[in-house]
């Protein structure tokens, strides 16, 4: 499992990942690759706002901030939360 370099590169290779989980996943990752996208397209989108350069251990951080407070309001079951922080854990090794 190699780091990427370009935030752009990790970017892409997140999205290939979660379209690859499509037709072979259970309900239970499918539901967990769309959560866990929509936190890690809403960092992606923030971060490409403030327009200043960044890489991917800030955008993990923003993923895991926005996780963090998702989990803290209450959005996601115990099970949810167990899928979701698997996926995420096989993201960052991308």
């Amino acid at each position: 499992m190699s780091q990427l370099a370009k935030p752009e590169q990790y970017i892409d290779a997140a999205a290939d990942y979660f379209d690859s989980l499509i037709p072979q996943a259970t309900d239970d990752q499918l539901f967990a690759a769309g959560y866990l996208r929509g936190h890690f397209d809403l960092a992606v989108g923030s971060l490409e706002v403030m327009a200043e350069p960044f890489d991917k251990p800030l955008l993990c951080h923003w993923v895991e901030q926005s996780l963090a407070k998702a989990i803290a309001a209450g959005e996601l079951t115990t099970d949810d939360q167990r899928h979701v922080q698997q996926l995420w854990q096989r993201l960052q090794l991308l």
